[in-house]
């Protein structure tokens, strides 16, 4: 099959593109020039082109191929970028770093899809074609959380993870980093966490009702030095981590490593080894609340993004209805009853990230509404995300019928196991509906972009991870980056698109090659 010419086939489609006559030659005699501020893009140039073609082109200021910062080209906004490739120059400019990080990443997809594997290394010399672009993201948000809590995956894998995020242009990558079944996150002044909370018996295989068990201690944790790399290698790539410590449902490898955080301190409880939702829960006392700043004091202290996730969903009420403390709790604060436990919570952990100068990020839950400071990801229900822009937050649509990447692709019977439930195949991604209703067009500011999300109660593994996460993610790419929604120019690129995918082994047709596993 012939593939459309890689100018053709840019995934997310740029504002703007007119192809040029003519093509740069790219050798051992090219030179950047480079201009203030322009450093950090350049550096990743070279670490992009180095493996994949041996060079590394240093600067010159007589260099053809310029880098340059210019903050007069403040149309562009914080990440958009120009880009004029010709036979005798390329010209890459941006307003500030970021957008040069995201023109870099254009240039990495303008290659030949097989040197994106490193096939062309020996070559004498390698091609860009001629193209002018000027290219701005629509929306501000555009993610992708990884759920490393219920089976870990290590930093090496993460990095990989992160350059895939950021050749779509995907600047979020939302690390779900605790959980019922493991804690994955250090914390120095509470050791157990993950000492204790970071390893479990074993696993559950096989839908609710039908429960099997694989037998096999799955754990691991990461290292503070890990974590900080990895958010530095990140920001090389215009990536920010975004952590999640969730509170208070979903705890109960907190409670296995701290039993006096629960509601019942006395009992003492293993990492849960099921899926679900797990009715174990923190309590209510002043020093639970201690005990999780310290907590989130540490977590702001390795990652500097500017929001932080607190969790929030799907915390059953049981245990504080049945509470003498938690009663006497939310009688004290005025509360209507235990059930309104869980928003104060929030609340007073939403202060604490607000006092520390970040913003709290919480999932959206029926009958919860959440502080005003919150910026809110709907995934339950769309009316949600437009309830909360009424109330005045920050939205990011996290719809799990179009944006939960654990469901199935497709209903073929080749899939490998999934998450039960709806099926969200690429063309669904892709018509996800970021528009407010017709009487509201103002609530679209409070909109600021879209993350896909990926748990892995049924995936173990990085290639399982790919599978599912692509070509979906880029069908989440291009609409939180783009304006327009054109189904039939999308699956025209993407099929030029797979070549890039399948250089970088990245496994994605169905059915699935052998490297993506079915769960015993």
């Amino acid at each position: 099959m012939d593939l459309p010419r890689p100018e053709l086939a840019l995934v997310p489609r740029p504002g703007k593109l007119s192809p040029r006559p003519g093509r740069f030659r790219l050798d051992a005699g090219t030179r950047l020039r480079v201009t203030p501020g322009a450093e950090p893009a350049a550096a990743l140039l070279r670490d992009y082109l180095e493996p994949l073609t041996g060079l590394r082109p240093e600067h010159a200021e007589d260099g053809t191929f310029v880098l340059a910062v210019d903050p007069t080209l403040a149309g562009l906004g914080e990440e958009g970028y120009g880009l004029t490739v010709g036979p005798h120059g390329v010209l890459l400019r941006a307003a500030g770093p970021t957008g040069m990080l995201r023109g870099v990443q254009t240039l990495r997809q303008l290659l030949p899809y097989e040197a994106l594997s490193g096939g062309l290394r020996g070559a004498d010399h390698w091609e860009l074609p001629g193209v002018e672009i000027t290219d701005v993201p629509h929306r501000p948000w555009r993610g992708a959380m990884l759920d490393v809590a219920r089976h870990f995956q290590p930093v090496s894998y993460l990095r990989r993870y992160v350059d895939l995020l950021a050749l779509h242009k995907l600047n979020v990558l939302h690390l779900h980093l605790t959980d019922d079944q493991g804690w994955r996150m250090p914390v120095a002044a509470h050791p157990r966490l993950t000492e204790v909370g970071g390893r479990r018996a074993e696993s559950m295989v096989g839908p609710a009702g039908s429960e099997r068990f694989d037998g096999r201690p799955h754990g691991g944790s990461y290292t503070r030095a890990e974590l900080a790399g990895l958010v530095g290698y990140a920001a090389a790539r215009g990536v920010t981590v975004l952590p999640e410590v969730g509170v208070p449902g979903h705890a109960r490898a907190a409670l296995a490593a701290y039993p006096a955080l629960g509601n019942r301190p006395e009992r003492r409880l293993d990492v849960w080894t099921r899926w679900g939702v797990c009715t174990d829960v923190l309590g209510v006392g002043d020093h639970v609340l201690d005990f999780f700043r310290t907590v989130l004091d540490e977590v702001m202290d390795l990652f500097p993004s500017a929001h932080v996730h607190i969790g929030g969903d799907e915390c059953p009420t049981t245990e504080w209805e049945e509470s003498p403390e938690a009663r006497a709790r939310a009688a004290r604060e005025g509360l209507s009853g235990p059930r309104a436990l869980h928003g104060w919570f929030l609340a007073r952990i939403a202060e604490h990230v607000v006092r520390a100068g970040r913003r709290p990020v919480a999932w959206a839950e029926t009958g919860t509404t959440l502080p005003l400071e919150c910026t809110v990801m709907s995934w339950r229900e769309p009316a949600h995300a437009w309830a909360a822009a009424r109330r005045g937050h920050q939205v990011v649509y996290a719809d799990h019928r179009a944006t939960y990447l654990d469901y199935a692709r497709s209903d073929d019977p080749r899939e490998p196991a999934a998450q039960p439930g709806v099926i969200v195949g690429l063309r669904t991604v892709h018509g996800m509906d970021l528009t407010p209703p017709a009487a509201e067009p103002h609530l679209a500011e409070r909109i600021l972009g879209a993350q896909g999300q990926l748990w892995t109660e049924f995936v173990t593994t990085p290639a399982h991870i790919e599978y599912l996460s692509f070509p979906r993610l880029c069908a989440l790419a291009e609409r939180a980056w783009g304006a327009t929604a054109d189904w039939p120019d999308f699956t025209a690129r993407l099929t030029g698109h797979r070549a890039r995918l399948d250089a970088l082994g990245v496994p994605h047709a169905v059915p699935p090659d052998a490297a993506v596993p079915t769960p015993v």
